[in-house]
This record gives C-alpha cells, sequence and structure tokens, in this order.
C-alpha cells in the first residue's frame, strides 16, 4: 500500500506545496495531498496550484504580512522550478 509520502514523492511534492494547498483551500493536508498529486498531472492542474500559491502571496501582501508572503513566493519558486509548464 502507498503511503501519502510515496504519493507526493512521486508527484515531486513537498509538504510545503501540500500545506499551501490545504490552506488555500482550508482542508486537512491529507485531502490537500489528494488534490494536489491529481492536478500536478497536468499543463492546466500545475498551472492552477501555481495560481493557488500566488493567491496567498497576494493576500499576506494585502494583510502586510511580509514573512508569510515570502514563505509563500519561495515555496512558489520552488513549485515552478520542480514542474515547468509554458506559460
Amino acid at each position: 500500500m502507498l503511503s501519502i509520502r510515496d504519493c507526493l514523492d512521486y508527484c515531486d511534492l513537498t509538504d510545503e506545496d501540500v500545506a499551501i494547498i490545504a490552506e488555500h483551500h482550508d482542508i486537512p493536508e491529507a485531502a490537500a495531498a489528494q488534490i494536489a498529486c491529481g492536478l500536478v498531472q497536468s499543463r492546466e492542474g500545475t498551472l492552477m496550484l501555481t495560481q493557488f500559491m500566488l493567491d496567498l502571496v497576494d493576500h499576506a501582501e494585502e494583510r502586510g504580512d511580509r514573512a508569510r508572503a515570502k514563505r509563500f513566493r519561495d515555496a512558489c519558486a520552488r513549485f515552478i522550478a520542480s514542474h515547468p509548464v509554458s506559460h
């Protein structure tokens, strides 16, 4: 039986990616992992995940939370580097 970690490794997702998706949707991390693993399988899904991260950057900046915005921005940059798509 595969663990969530096995699935994340297969999809090249980090725990931080999953935590961000969970925060964006206000859902448990196990559910976010399933969603992210499914979405990252397509160009459209990868772009959607990128947008989720950018949404959180925007929200953090709107609240003036620079540290959080940087965390999300850094995670987004890592995600894009790991999952390149032509925009």
